[in-house]
């Protein structure tokens, strides 16, 4: 740390200032970085921490303070980023000397707290240098690299605050800390092998195996024999296996209770992954990038060293990682071939991320545990990105993207937003921003509400949210709206699908009016019945469903999201009632007799046999019609299959133009002529994926005739179902040429993970309007 200041003299010309800055302004180097700018330019005074960004106060002539302004914002390196800078003039003193301050948590906390970081290059390079005192160590980190997120205790962001605290430097790396003129210089994660975290071996029941270099060493053994192991990482344990041996990845898929889901992978290098997959330039960049998500990419079919089919089974793409710690560097540079390295749960539970809780729930899965001592505060999944249009798209906000800040026009009061029952993620709103939380997972199980009780206490702690409203889903029977009710403070309760457009409005910053096309499997609507396939106009905060798709039954409820088939039922019986039965399309051909027998009963007598309008269900019923699937093991995988199948398709074959009928105060698009003209044609033998590219082309067709009905210049598309790269793509292409201006989801995800923040800003406009 600097010398104290020395004796006081005031320069004639001197100026004095404070600024206040907002942003990600720490645990990025940005201190470090003001005091080297401040040196360079001759300034005096300090910066220092505080609970809401940085604070600092500059001294000297008014030419080198109006230089250092000026370099403040045009030198400021990423991931540090300045939001807000409040300035004040302050009187002179004549101190000498900048120094770094103590930290300060005297006000509110709103600091941006940063997400985790992969590692940089500085660090990869002194990893593999057999010179380096930090040489194959595991934990090596620096100002621009390593954990944040998942290490922080409290704003601000020190050491003393943090898992690291654990740990006292030793003398070398206290230096580094203390040293200006070194990236380490305030590192909080700063640790080497005399002083940091130790890696250890365990077996399933907990026994320690071996630690250190020979514990990394006998990982590798493992994995080149098969086994599976989890790995304890920045956010929490990964399974992990060798992607090329098809016995292992089957066993994992037993062991884990997950049949077809894709598995992501992790290469070793970017060279590594082209050899298995193709890279667009931007798809590189975001794998190389400091969040380092996982990306999906259109597999190789013609690589020299496949990956086992079974990694991702149907699925033209793999949802591929690089290495995001020096563990992973050194794990993946000794294999030379990728693993999959898939969340260390099981599926729909959130992911383990202490050695007890790994060794309770995944023992029967693993067969060796590679842990360390570095304390986990908050686990974080990794994230998963798309490229759709062009552009990264989020589709599961967590490691190196959350906490994810946007701002928001109408937030003034302090607001928490609950989320809804699937990919559930909390936000909180304050000082004109909304802040997502990550990813933490599907609230029908024990241990996914426990880490949302978890998550909503560590984000109202983190931004000290004592929140004038809460909002929540408009569904009586989420858990997350039983929060809601039970926290005591006003309730929100947001429609479902506004909450997905509202989400998209507030990432661009739209006003409106704006027509919304919320389109996704499920959500609850305001006439009880299942939505899905919505059009909102949305205004301030008013909003009107303007139009919807023509709705049909779902028998077994609930059972017809996990079976297509029964969805396809429902479809097919809306256009054939009771001929339907005699009929040979193939969703009736995947029941018996005695099943088919049941449903009829259900549908006649409108027994447990639920309204929807739902477009991801119509995607269900399309794949089921076209027999791509019958029966679904996890969300998404029928509407992908389609998906997939329009994409190898040669040509589109046409089908009906959608019809438009009153449904009371609103119009429904009739999908019943496209349908069956689908069925007709898949009988008669037409390519599938014809078939499938012509269902794809018929929806954007309905988006293209309620947008110029409505006469709305901006469309907002949102809901699971735009993950849908092509209907995206297409949809955006066919309204743009329509004089439309197209908004979408790309850092806000558009599935339930963002209903949050169309949560929040709803809520923060009805509080405009109150105290307005």
């Amino acid at each position: 740390m600097p010398m104290e200041p020395a004796a006081c003299l005031v320069v004639p010309d001197a100026q004095r200032i404070r600024l206040d800055v907002t942003g990600a302004v720490q645990g990025v180097g940005f201190r470090p970085f003001v005091y080297r700018l401040a040196v360079d330019e001759g300034l005096a005074g300090h910066v220092r921490n505080t609970a809401a960004g940085v604070t600092l106060e500059v001294e000297g002539p008014g030419s080198a303070v109006d230089r250092f302004l000026a370099r403040l914002r045009r030198e400021v390196r990423l991931p540090a980023r300045i939001d807000g800078l409040a300035r004040e003039g302050l009187q002179p003193t004549g101190e000498r000397g900048f120094t770094i301050a103590s930290s300060s948590a005297d006000t509110a906390p709103s600091v941006h707290i940063l997400p985790d970081l992969a590692l940089c290059e500085d660090c990869r390079a002194e990893v593999f240098d057999p010179a380096d005192r930090r040489y194959r160590y595991p934990f090596t980190t620096c100002m621009h690299c390593g954990p944040r997120y998942s290490i922080i205790a409290a704003a601000p962001y020190d050491r003393a605050r943090t898992a690291m605290r654990h740990f006292v430097m030793c003398p070398a790396c206290q230096a580094e800390y203390d040293d200006p003129a070194c990236r380490r210089f305030h590192a909080e994660a700063n640790a080497c092998p005399e002083c940091g975290p130790q890696l250890a071996l365990h077996a399933p029941d907990g026994a320690l195996l071996a630690e250190a270099d020979d514990a990394l060493e006998r990982v590798v053994g493992a994995l080149r024999e098969g086994r599976i192991v989890a790995l304890k990482g920045l956010g929490g344990f990964q399974l992990l296996v060798d992607a090329r041996n098809e016995e292992a990845v089957a066993r994992l898929r037993e062991r884990k209770y997950r049949p077809a889901k894709p598995f992501a992978v992790m290469a070793g290098s970017v060279t590594d992954a082209e050899a298995i997959a193709h890279l667009s330039p931007v798809e590189r960049a975001a794998l190389e990038s400091a969040a380092a998500p996982i990306v999906l990419v259109q597999a190789r079919k013609d690589a020299a060293r496949p990956i086992a089919p079974n990694v991702a089974p149907g699925n033209p793409n793999i949802g591929l990682m690089l290495p995001t710690t020096p563990l992973h560097c050194l794990l993946m540079d000794a294999l030379g071939f990728p693993v999959v390295a898939t969340s260390g749960n099981r599926s729909g539970e959130p992911i383990a991320a202490d050695d007890d809780g790994a060794f309770a729930n995944l023992a029967d899965i693993a067969d060796l545990f590679l842990t360390h001592d570095r304390p986990i505060l908050h686990p974080v999944d990794d994230s998963v990105l798309r490229m759709i249009a062009g552009q990264p798209t989020v589709l599961r906000c967590a490691r190196g993207v959350a906490p994810l800040v946007l701002p928001e026009a109408k937030q003034a009061q302090p607001l928490l937003a609950l989320g809804g029952h699937m990919k559930s993620a909390v936000a909180v709103g304050r000082d004109g921003q909304i802040v997502l939380g990550p990813h933490i997972g599907d609230l029908a199980h024990r241990e996914a509400r426990e880490a949302f009780g978890r998550s909503v206490a560590t984000m109202r702690s983190f931004y000290a949210v004592e929140p004038a409203a809460v909002a929540c889903d408009a569904h009586p029977d989420y858990h997350s709206t039983r929060v809601a009710d039970g926290l005591g403070f006003p309730v929100s309760r947001v429609p479902h699908h506004l909450a997905h457009v509202l989400a998209v409005m507030t990432e661009h910053a739209l006003s409106g009016p704006v027509l919304g096309v919320a389109w996704d499997g499920t959500g609850y609507g305001a006439d009880a019945t299942l939505w899905g396939g919505e059009f909102l106009t949305v205004h301030g905060a008013r909003h009107h469903r303007i139009a919807h798709l023509l709705p049909f039954h779902l028998p077994g409820g609930e059972a017809a999201i996990r079976e297509p088939r029964r969805t396809a039922i429902g479809v097919l019986n809306a256009l054939h009632d009771g001929a339907l039965w005699e009929s040979e399309h193939a969703p009736l051909s995947a029941f018996s007799v005695e099943e088919r027998t049941t449903l009829r009963a259900m549908l006649e007598r409108r027994l447990n046999s639920p309204l929807t309008s739902s477009a991801g269900r119509l995607f269900d019923a399309v794949a089921s019609i076209l027999n791509l699937c019958q029966r679904a093991s996890f969300d998404g995988e029928a509407a992908m299959a389609v998906e997939f199948a329009a994409q190898e398709a040669k040509a589109v074959h046409a089908l009906p133009s959608p019809g438009i009928v009153r449904a009371g105060d609103t119009v429904a698009i009739d999908w019943r002529p496209m349908i069956s003209a689908l069925a007709d044609a898949t009988h008669a033998g037409v390519a599938v994926e014809e078939l499938a590219a012509g269902f794809h082309h018929w929806l954007v067709e309905a988006i293209v005739q309620v947008a110029r009905q409505a006469g709305i210049a901006q469309v907002a598309l949102s809901g699971g179902c735009f993950q849908n790269a092509l209907l995206t793509e297409l949809a955006m292409a066919r309204l743009q040429q329509a004089g439309f201006r197209v908004y979408r989801a790309v850092r806000v995800p558009a599935n339930d993970g963002g209903l949050a923040v169309g949560q929040a800003a709803y809520a923060a406009r009805l509080l405009d309007e109150v105290t307005g």
